[in-house]
């Protein structure tokens, strides 16, 4: 007679979930080339996917769907929020920033990811936790400019 297989817990599957490596998100600023001005929104997004990962736990298969479920967004001057969407490029500015100075920062997003598993191809189930990636940052050089009148004939 064979053993009766371990029961999977959601401790065991959140355990394996911390470890499986996950994406960090890449920042993209408009405007693009690094620089932005004092005043401007400028824009913030990634593109974050789910994706499913299988994993085998005590002798049985485990089948995870993961996803991105907030983003942490910190802009490099000490200004940060956390949406659940991951932006978009322009003309869709949905996560923007106004800089008040002049300056270098580092602007980076950080990814929070949920994830629901079954066990031998069984009902889903969501996972106890989340995970969150940080993502590297983005230089991003704000300028000043002056507005300054032309003659035009």
């Amino acid at each position: 007679m064979a053993p009766e297989p371990i029961e999977i817990t959601n401790a065991m599957v959140a355990r394996a979930f911390r470890r499986i490596p996950l994406p960090a998100s890449v920042l993209n600023v408009q405007p693009p080339g690094g620089e932005t001005l004092v005043n401007f929104a400028t824009n913030f997004f990634t593109e974050a996917e789910p994706f499913e990962r299988s994993v085998t736990l005590v002798g049985q298969r485990v089948d995870l769907r993961i996803w991105p479920s907030s983003f942490g967004w910190s802009f490099g001057d000490g200004t940060e929020t956390t949406t659940t969407e991951p932006g978009a490029a322009y003309p869709d500015l949905e996560i923007t920033h106004s800089y008040l100075r002049a300056g270098r920062v580092g602007a980076r997003v950080d990814t929070t990811y949920s994830a629901e598993f079954r066990v031998n191809g069984g009902a889903w189930e969501p996972v106890d936790g989340t995970v969150t990636m940080a993502g590297t940052p983005v230089g991003l050089q704000v300028r000043t400019a002056s507005p300054t009148l032309v003659g035009y004939r």
